[in-house]
């Protein structure tokens, strides 16, 4: 390698790495997908209310899910006619808010909200140690309550291995009688787990937890405990004693908050319905993710019109790569440096078989037109603007006469660039007075194939995914383009010439 290439060859690596590195941050930050049509599974969860209203003012507050471990939110919404409705933060504590100043009678109202699964259960943890709560009992429940812990403590040595031995004790079928006095006295499992927990020194609260299981109507939220260790908060079942968050766990709310209070009504009742559904993850992309900065400073923030613009623009590298591949390396001839890639952006807004027939048509009439033409003995600028202006009319003939015949392909041969399609009948009249009709044929053909090539390049799904998605991947063409211009070797059209020489080796 020559020490003035270092340079160069350095410029072709840094495009290479700048275009995949970046493609990879796009990719990861705001979970754009490689490959087009991919779905991912979201969980539609629905909470209902039912109350009865007594006929003043009337609100009602719901404990949402806050930075549930496992999900992400993707959107939600209320759907409460004749309410006000507001997502509050109580105290850290998001809260949905319905207010209404008259009404009475049978009252229904809807929360619904989207998550996605994200698979990362990790342990929450606090800036600092949570205190440990106080806890008072009256006689004989202090009693049964300090003989309870120190069984279970005595064959437990961390915060975790406590709950599970208290969990054991406190079982319906445990024959423990200090157990039993105390479920009397607090029936709900996972108070009396939680307060036991503090009376040992471990700092623990209630937590709601709602299982996700698809197309399950009148769901309940199954009361949990979550304990806090060395790790973080840990969630365990206060009735089974597993630990973690399971996969199909959407922990709902923590602490002792109540999870739904209403104001101006009895007779409140709480219930879930879900769904898993399958969504775009292209669609998911788009909606989570439209603050990033790959977001704001991509075509996904301009209009329809102009994405649609930038969407053909992007493929046109990929053109050109074709074009100087088949130029440079294959040494095929074409009317026209980058003609060829107009070809085939026409292609792509009339399809293929369609576009040839137009393109073969519109060249051949005009080539008659101009041999017309060369019997007038006009200046080449007159000639040009001539041929301009006949194009035109024979792509309005074709149009015209393609829907009348019903074809609706007709319409669409205005997409081929007319100025340049008149310039390349000059070129090819010239090239059949200079070269003859072989020529003609050699070099159109030579555009047709390069054309057809980059338009089913250019046409391919994924290609127009990538392109559109991750414009920094044309800096890799860009690479290969600059790599190619480099290239000075036989082309391989060339080695026809030099198959005789095998018959003297």
């Amino acid at each position: 390698m020559k020490m003035q290439r270092i340079p160069f060859y350095a410029m072709v690596l840094l495009l290479i790495v700048a275009g995949l590195v970046t493609a990879w941050l796009r990719h990861t930050t705001t979970e754009v997908p490689f490959l087009p049509g991919e779905q991912k599974p979201v969980w539609l969860v629905e909470a209902r209310i039912d109350f009865m209203a007594t006929g003043g003012q009337t609100t009602v507050r719901l404990d949402l899910p806050d930075d549930a471990p496992g999900f992400r939110l993707i959107r939600e919404q209320a759907a409460s006619p004749g309410y006000g409705f507001a997502v509050l933060d109580d105290n850290q504590n998001r809260r949905a808010e319905w207010t209404r100043r008259q009404v009475a009678g049978p009252q229904t109202l809807y929360y619904n909200a989207q998550y996605l699964p994200t698979g990362q259960n990790s342990a929450t943890t606090d800036a600092e140690a949570p205190k440990v709560a106080e806890v008072f009992w009256d006689e004989p429940e202090a009693t049964a309550a300090r003989e309870l812990l120190r069984g279970a403590l005595s064959r437990s040595t961390t915060p975790a291995s406590t709950a599970r031995e208290l969990i054991k004790l406190l079982s319906p079928n445990s024959p423990d009688q200090n157990a039993q006095l105390l479920l009397v006295a607090e029936p709900q499992r996972s108070q009396l787990l939680v307060k036991l927990l503090n009376q040992a020194g471990v700092a623990a609260r209630t937590a709601l937890g709602l299982y996700l299981e698809d197309a399950r109507r009148r769901q309940s939220l199954t009361s949990m405990v979550e304990l806090y260790t060395e790790e973080g908060w840990l969630l365990i079942n206060a009735t089974t004693g597993e630990q973690g968050v399971p996969e199909n766990l959407l922990l709902w709310s923590r602490g002792e908050n109540a999870q739904l209070d209403v104001i101006g009504g009895q007779n409140s009742r709480l219930s879930f319905s879900m769904i898993k559904q399958t969504v775009p993850a292209m669609a998911l992309s788009q909606v989570q993710f439209q603050d990033n900065i790959f977001s704001m400073l991509g075509v996904y923030s301009l209009p329809i019109e102009e994405q649609s613009m930038f969407k053909l623009l992007f493929l046109l590298p990929l053109g050109a790569l074709v074009v100087v591949f088949m130029r440079v390396i294959v040494g095929l001839r074409t009317a026209g440096t980058f003609m060829p890639i107009l070809i085939s952006l026409a292609f792509l807004q009339t399809s293929l078989v369609p576009g040839l027939i137009s393109f073969i048509l519109i060249v051949g009439f005009g080539l008659l037109l101009r041999n017309y033409l060369s019997y007038l003995n006009l200046l080449l600028v007159a000639r040009i603007a001539t041929l301009i202006v006949l194009v035109i009319f024979l792509i309005s003939i074709l149009s015209l006469l393609g829907y009348q015949m019903g074809l609706n392909a007709g319409i669409t041969v205005t997409f081929f660039p007319m100025i340049i399609i008149a310039w390349t009948i000059e070129r090819m009249s010239i090239l059949w007075e200079e070269e003859g009709a072989h020529e003609v044929l050699i070099q159109g053909g030579g555009s047709l194939l390069v054309a057809v090539i980059a338009y089913l390049l250019m046409s391919l799904t994924v290609v127009n995914h990538l392109s559109f998605n991750f414009p920094e991947l044309n800096l890799i063409i860009l690479a290969l383009i600059l790599m190619m211009g480099q290239y000075t070797g036989y082309k391989l059209s060339e080695l026809r010439r030099f198959r005789s020489m095998e018959q003297f080796d």
